[in-house]
């Protein structure tokens, strides 16, 4: 079934509560025509209400956190993991660090807020502020690992008053005295005024008598002036003595918020309609801690954040609509349920407060309950006839409504070509490459590129081409770019020109641009760190988002790396871990962690520049890249193409096989990559598949790798000189060796 053609971008900056509803919204009852795009800086996002409980040991670290690269999965949205700087209103544009912009049609902004340290003299320096939460969560795992051995005193200080603050101590309390088994663990709560100010008098009483029992210290109505490395100072001229300290103090707003030219509340803070919308720009929302709706003054609350979910959802689709919006009214009274640390919580409404066990219970079953909604695949598969349905005309502009009335009679003709209007203005944005002997290049487009060849080297040529796996372009950019680069890199070459052959799905005109722009960005980021041009190509309409290159690299011929070469006595070197066909095979089935596919993009990001000029440097005899054929396949290769192919053999470590977090678990879990069955194939090449069946590490060898790293074989005394594994030795072939041998 062809999907939808695309109209509208709705762009999500944040994976806070009400975001994540929203995602869940949009794959139960798709919009047609409109994409979701979720830019998140953390790919795994924490749930606040189950921190407190994190931190005291009652939770993992995944079991208090929504995996974003999963629930995008699921509900079919674009991630895309960079940290938002800035809003560009007059081009209807996200800032993003360290990348191009990300258009919208319309936003929506969930990004929390952080403590105000800078309030604080010495804060940044000397604590660990709690927010942003995500952070707080890898910290925190790290302070544990610090502290579990240690020996004598253990001063924690918290500062901060209020409900989390409270918890924060009351958690770190418990946690520390189950785990440092060989500490003196004092905590101490210091806060400017009353602790849970606002809160019933019932609450604050029951919690004084908690810190009483537990011989927590708490020193109330004293504000903090300064921190120093292992003491804070407070305003009666008292200097407590500290080894650790976390800052839980009133929130403050992002920076960023300030230059958007956005309306703001008097801290900083978005201001917006009871709608959700922003007060000065009807394209924009904002939700949660980052926004403030001053018709109806909230706390700071995920019990707020998370109940905004439902009615920014709805006003989302209104809005793509260009329908009437509905103001939303946040209860006023709210039942909070503070966690004690140890198994028992204080619940507090209005002026009551109850406590037991059985309220954290009721606690822990209300946290779950929302978990599960975001962290579990749906029961059955999304309605996709619902999500390739005919768009709603009211999305529909000009453009749009010309590009529906063709849409069944897109031409296949020449090329299926991208419009020339969007080329020009794509070209425009990205500008020439900087580099020599391009005789015609992209600063003067003409029907063909022309290129001058150094005299005394030759022209190494290559081409790689393959669809999207990531919904981020820009990132698939940098792939693309990266994998098509490494035969190049694999023969010792210097990249230096390239063609490009990109494919984007029919859409709106300025989504088709926004799209090819993306992928021919990730790709210049890496062609020019490279010194790679990038001298012209061919772009076109398809199904499906893809991109390819023709690459030419100089090189001296005569000290060009081949396959063949390998010499007994050599070391095999790989220079990448292994692992990104299991990994992406498992992300389609949303079945891989956000964190894994993080760090598998991250390899394949890398270029091997480095690494072969380390390997020609030390004087490699032979050289191939990683790829789709998977280390065997490419190995083989490597064995064929020395001699006669009958010269040498290899003894292959398994356990010495660099693997990326997540491929071997995914292996036991028995998901691969559909190209491994055909990889499986040179199994009879190999000697020990039966006694190594039950390795954990063995199908790495067949896993097909993309942008993967380079294998070579180096002198034994110069294998340390690599960044890189050591993954075998060549062995002088004999008749009752295979080609290679596991050991």
């Amino acid at each position: 079934m062809q999907a939808a053609p695309l109209l509208k971008d709705l762009v999500l900056v944040g994976g806070g509560h009400a975001h994540v509803h929203v995602l869940k919204s949009f794959a139960m009852k798709p919009m047609p025509g409109v994409r979701l795009t979720l830019i998140g800086r953390d790919i795994e996002t924490p749930y606040s209400g189950m921190i407190p409980g994190f931190v005291a040991g009652h939770y993992s670290f995944d079991e208090c956190h929504v995996d974003l690269a999963r629930l995008a999965a699921w509900t079919g949205t674009r991630l895309i993991h960079a940290e938002a700087t800035g809003i560009d209103r007059n081009n209807r544009q996200i800032l993003l660090k360290n990348r191009p912009p990300v258009a919208y049609d319309f936003l929506s902004v969930d990004v929390g807020s952080s403590p105000s340290v800078e309030a604080l003299p010495g804060a940044a320096d000397h604590a660990t502020p709690v927010k942003p939460i995500a952070e707080l969560g890898r910290r925190w795992l790290a302070f544990l690992e610090r502290v579990k051995d240690w020996q004598g005193s253990l001063r924690i200080a918290v500062i901060g008053g209020g409900a989390g603050g409270v918890e924060l101590a009351l958690a770190i309390d418990h946690r520390l005295r189950a785990i440092a088994h060989h500490a003196a663990v004092a905590v101490t709560l210091v806060t400017k005024g009353e602790i849970l100010s606002g809160q019933a008098v019932a609450a604050r009483r029951k919690i004084r008598a908690i810190f009483h029992q537990r011989g927590i210290r708490l020193i109330e109505n004293v504000a903090t002036t300064r921190l120093e490395d292992g003491a804070i100072l407070l305003a009666n001229g008292e200097r407590v003595a500290v080894d650790e300290a976390f800052v839980v103090t009133e929130a403050s707003a992002a920076k960023w918020f300030a230059d958007t030219g956005l309306p703001l509340d008097p801290r900083g803070f978005f201001a917006v309609e009871p709608t959700l919308r922003s007060t000065g720009d009807e394209r924009i929302f904002a939700v949660g801690d980052c926004a403030s709706v001053a018709a109806h003054p909230r706390p700071k609350a995920g019990v707020f954040a998370v109940r905004q979910g439902p009615p920014l959802a709805d006003n989302l689709r209104r809005a793509l609509l260009g329908q009437p919006l509905q103001p939303f009214t946040p209860q006023s009274r709210y039942l909070s349920i503070l966690g004690t640390g140890d198994g028992r919580a204080i619940a507090t409404r209005s002026g009551w407060a109850i406590e037991g066990t059985w309220v954290w219970r009721w606690k822990d079953h209300i946290d779950r309950k929302w978990m599960r909604m975001y962290r579990e695949p749906p029961a059955g598969p999304m309605d996709m006839a619902a999500r390739n349905a005919p768009p709603d005309p009211a999305l529909a502009d000009a453009e749009a409504k010309r590009l529906l009335a063709d849409i069944g009679m897109r031409c296949g003709g020449c090329g299926a070509k991208v419009g020339a209007n969007v080329l020009t203005r794509v070209l425009g944005r990205l500008a020439p490459s900087p580099v020599s002997n391009v005789t015609i290049g992209l600063d003067a487009p003409d029907d063909a590129a022309m290129i001058d060849v150094p005299a005394g080297q030759a022209l190494v040529q290559s081409v790689d081409f393959f669809r999207t796996f990531v919904d981020d372009p820009f990132a698939f950019g940098e792939v693309a770019a990266v994998h098509a680069l490494g035969d190049v890199w694999a023969m010792g070459a210097r990249p230096h020109s390239a063609l490009a052959l990109a494919v984007v799905p029919a859409a709106a005109e300025r989504l088709m641009e926004e799209d090819l722009f993306q992928m021919l960005s990730g790709a210049r980021r890496v062609l020019d760190r490279s010194g790679c041009a990038l001298i012209g190509g061919h772009s076109g309409e398809g199904p499906e988002a893809a991109l390819g290159f023709s690459v030419n690299g100089f090189i001296v011929a005569a000290k060009a790396l081949r396959k063949g070469g390998l010499r007994p006595g050599d070391k095999l070197v790989l220079t990448k871990k292994l692992g990104t066909g299991v990994i992406f095979a498992a992300a389609m089935r949303g079945a891989a962690r956000g964190r894994w596919i993080a760090d598998a993009l991250t390899s394949m990001r890398t270029p091997s520049d480095e690494a072969a000029a380390a390997l020609l440097a030390a004087g490699a005899h032979a050289c191939t890249d990683v790829t789709g054929f998977g280390l065997a396949g490419h190995l083989a290769e490597m064995i064929r193409a020395t001699g006669r192919g009958d010269d040498v053999s290899v003894d292959l470590h398994l356990d010495a096989l660099p693997a990326l977090d997540g491929a071997v678990e995914l292996f036991a879990q028995g998901l691969a990559s559909s190209l491994q069955p055909e990889n499986l194939r040179a199994r009879h090449l190999i000697d020990g598949m039966d006694r190594m069946a039950s390795h954990a590490k063995l199908p790495l060898l067949f896993d097909p790798q993309t942008a993967g790293g380079l294998l070579a074989a180096v002198p034994a005394e110069a294998a340390g000189k690599i960044e890189g594994v050591v993954i075998g030795e060549v062995r002088a072939r004999t008749a009752e060796r295979s080609f290679i041998h596991l050991v």
